[in-house]
């Protein structure tokens, strides 16, 4: 899939949202529809830490909320304002396992502009999700 210059706009524009008085590390993720909609995310922080939450997840469960259901997505860009780009966390790439196919593209940037092309399946390969469990009798 050719990588969109509008997205890395929406996404660095959604990393500018983050809440991060403690860590000051920003995300941002933008999330597009195959209806052309999209969602933004940031990442959010608080004071005890497991209660923080991902830009991957903000945006994902965003969508949800405004009636997505899996499968609905195209892509997924995930920016950093690091040198290079960075990959989604663990817990991320297990929600974005469970809400988007295998094949789709997620585009991971970092604000000078480099971009990084994977799949879903390649940023969690032999994933476990609710297709998994289809099959359980």
């Amino acid at each position: 899939m050719e990588f969109k210059k509008e997205w890395l706009e929406g996404v660095k524009a959604a990393r500018e949202k983050a809440y991060t008085p403690y860590s000051k590390f920003k995300v941002g993720a933008y999330l597009i529809a195959k209806d052309g909609v999209t969602f933004d995310g940031c990442n959010v922080e608080n004071a005890a830490y497991g209660d923080c939450i991902c830009a991957e997840r903000t945006a994902l469960v965003s969508a949800i909320a405004h009636g997505y259901r899996p499968g609905d997505f195209e892509a997924l860009v995930v920016t950093t304002d690091t040198e290079n780009p960075s990959s989604p966390c663990g817990s991320c790439r297990q929600v974005i396992k469970e809400l988007c196919d295998d094949e789709m593209p997620v585009f991971l940037t970092n604000i000078n502009g480099d971009v990084i092309e994977r799949t879903v399946d390649d940023l969690l390969p032999l994933g476990f999700s609710g297709r998994d469990l289809e099959d359980v009798k």
